[in-house]
């Protein structure tokens, strides 16, 4: 008899399917049309997810329908290590992103992030030459610096200096507080005598390609967005989790159905 956790696994498995169509196309055409450093970064992670939904959703949608018990296991494996997976990178994530806040500064409406404020694990991901170097042209890509200053083009030094700007925005496209350089506009600041062992004042650059993404402030500010990301990725990983472990019940109940049917149609008069 088809039961109703068959049909269950079956209708997930088949949005599932539905659902890696698009991601695996995107995937091929970030490969074949992107342009930019981030594009190019992204085309092989979609790829992989969008086979991996695929191949998991046909295997779990032709177990339940057809009723084939390997199939159902392999599905329940790849979900019961999906679920270990999620569980370890959502407690990673807490754990990593526990550490790390602004320094409030006086007569500001920002703040200025220090990279050693933050954890070891990130600082080492951010301090890596090759990462740091794909990380800044997604930075100059997105143009992250460019709309700040049209943005804030026409603002006096009191207005900019009260403004509430990102963490990515007060550590790549100004220079550090520290520097005591003189304002003359969002992205173009005069150097003027200071006492600063800041290594940041040496690296700022009044040039749109350059600025302060080679400064710590910069990968500060990254790693503060980072840690607001993932927390807010933490919560969502835990609702899906959820779900996952709802799916990997339901699967169970179709695993044992299936293997009952099979059972019953090998030796019928045993029942």
């Amino acid at each position: 008899m088809f039961r109703l956790s068959n049909n269950l696994i079956g209708i997930l498995n088949i949005l599932t399917f539905l659902l890696s169509i698009p991601i695996l196309w995107a995937g091929i055409w970030l490969s074949n049309k992107g342009v930019t450093e981030c594009e190019k970064f992204l085309d092989k992670p979609v790829i992989i997810l969008g086979v991996f939904l695929m191949i998991v959703s046909l295997a779990g949608l032709i177990g339940a329908c057809c009723r084939v018990s390997w199939l159902l296991w392999v599905y329940l494996v790849v979900m019961f290590l999906l679920i270990v997976l999620l569980f370890c990178f959502t407690i990673m994530a807490f754990v990593v992103t526990n550490k790390g806040a602004g320094e409030v500064l006086s007569g500001r409406g920002y703040k200025e992030y220090r990279l050693g404020d933050y954890s070891d694990w990130l600082q080492k991901r951010v301090n890596n030459t090759k990462n740091w170097n794909k990380i800044k042209s997604c930075l100059i890509d997105s143009k992250v610096c460019s709309s700040f200053h049209d943005k804030y083009l026409n603002d006096t030094v009191e207005q900019f200096y009260s403004e509430h700007l990102s963490s990515v925005q007060s550590g790549c496209c100004k220079p550090s507080n520290d520097c005591g350089f003189n304002y003359a506009g969002p992205t173009q600041w005069t150097k003027g005598n200071t006492s600063s062992t800041n290594p940041d004042c040496g690296a700022w650059v009044n040039d749109a390609s350059t600025l302060c993404y080679n400064c710590q402030s910069c990968k500060a500010g990254l790693l503060d967005q980072l840690k607001s990301d993932w927390k807010k990725v933490a919560i969502v990983n835990i609702v899906f989790l959820i779900v996952l472990i709802i799916v990997y019940s339901i699967g169970c109940c179709a695993f044992r159905n299936s293997r009952r049917d099979n059972d019953y149609g090998k030796y019928p008069l045993g029942r």
